[in-house]
């Protein structure tokens, strides 16, 4: 009996009605009045609560209210992340590659290459190419060849290994041979000796890589061709072109001068360059 009545008293408790009343201050006028219980304060406040919850997690969820909370990041950011991410490290690689190809266009701009300097050259080549290091002292069979071919045909062509038709140059200036390509004196190109003004045109369609003044060479124009062919003008009086222009073959780039600390005369430094490796122009251009 005791246990059944301290169960009553207890449910009595939750059911226990309460008033709430508004009264005015002044009068004790009554404005508004509520009755309430335990119980139906405790289903309000839990469901109240679990009303916020709800709300709050679809406002996190499906808004981009989540932006602001911290620990939360926009999946549209982190995907844009990843891709600019691989994108720097597309953009190193090509700045690796770049700063290579420019550290041969240097060497070629000061006419001085060690034998270390060639090793590196030779290494970098054959990681491109997967070539094998090529001789550049002609066995007695090869300077038959090219005695022939010479012979034939002024106007030889190139087809290296990246090459997929013929390339053709044509002369960049009509003259004497004042200087020949000599590998061993390291004077990788012709000099051709012409009046002074006249003018110098591209050996084939290319790009300017390098229009500028040094101090030994003074006028110079470096332009890159298709599959790895790199043309040299150098000790010119004037420039006619700037880098990043794009050039055809035949197109006047230059004039014939008598600048830099190496000059001997009027004259065309005329270099030509395949994938780091120095090529005799008397082998494919006709400049008489």
């Amino acid at each position: 009996m005791a246990k059944k009545k301290k169960n009553k008293r207890q449910k009595s408790k939750w059911t226990h009605h309460y008033r709430m009343v508004v009264l005015n201050d002044d009068t004790f006028e009554e404005r508004f009045s509520l009755k309430l219980n335990r119980l139906n304060v405790f289903v309000v406040t839990f469901i109240t609560a679990v009303l916020l919850i709800g709300a709050t997690t679809v406002l996190i969820a499906f808004t981009p209210l989540r932006e602001y909370i911290p620990g939360y990041a926009d999946l549209s950011i982190r995907k844009n992340t990843i891709e600019l991410s691989k994108k720097a490290d597309s953009l190193q690689q090509v700045v690796r590659i770049n700063e290579e190809f420019y550290g041969r266009i240097k060497m070629l701009l000061n006419g001085d290459i060690t034998t270390e300097e060639y090793a590196r050259i030779d290494s970098i080549a054959k990681v491109e190419t997967n070539l094998g290091v090529p001789d550049l002292a002609p066995i007695k069979e090869d300077s038959l060849l090219r005695e022939e071919v010479a012979n034939e045909d002024r106007y030889s062509v190139i087809a290296g290994a990246k090459a997929q038709t013929n390339f053709v140059f044509f002369p960049p200036v009509q003259g004497t041979i004042s200087g020949n390509y000599d590998a061993e004196l390291k004077h990788y190109a012709v000099d051709i000796a012409a009046v002074k003004g006249t003018p110098i045109k591209a050996a084939a369609d290319g790009t300017v890589v390098f229009s500028g003044w040094s101090a030994d060479t003074c006028y110079t124009i470096l332009i890159e061709h298709a599959y790895g062919l790199i043309t040299v003008y150098k000790h010119a009086g004037s420039l006619n072109k700037d880098q990043n222009d794009q050039v055809l073959a035949g197109e006047v780039i230059a004039s014939v001068g008598n600048t830099g600390e190496f000059t001997t005369g009027p004259h065309l430094h005329f270099e030509i360059w395949s994938d780091g490796y120095p090529l005799d122009p008397t082998n494919f251009i006709n400049f008489e």
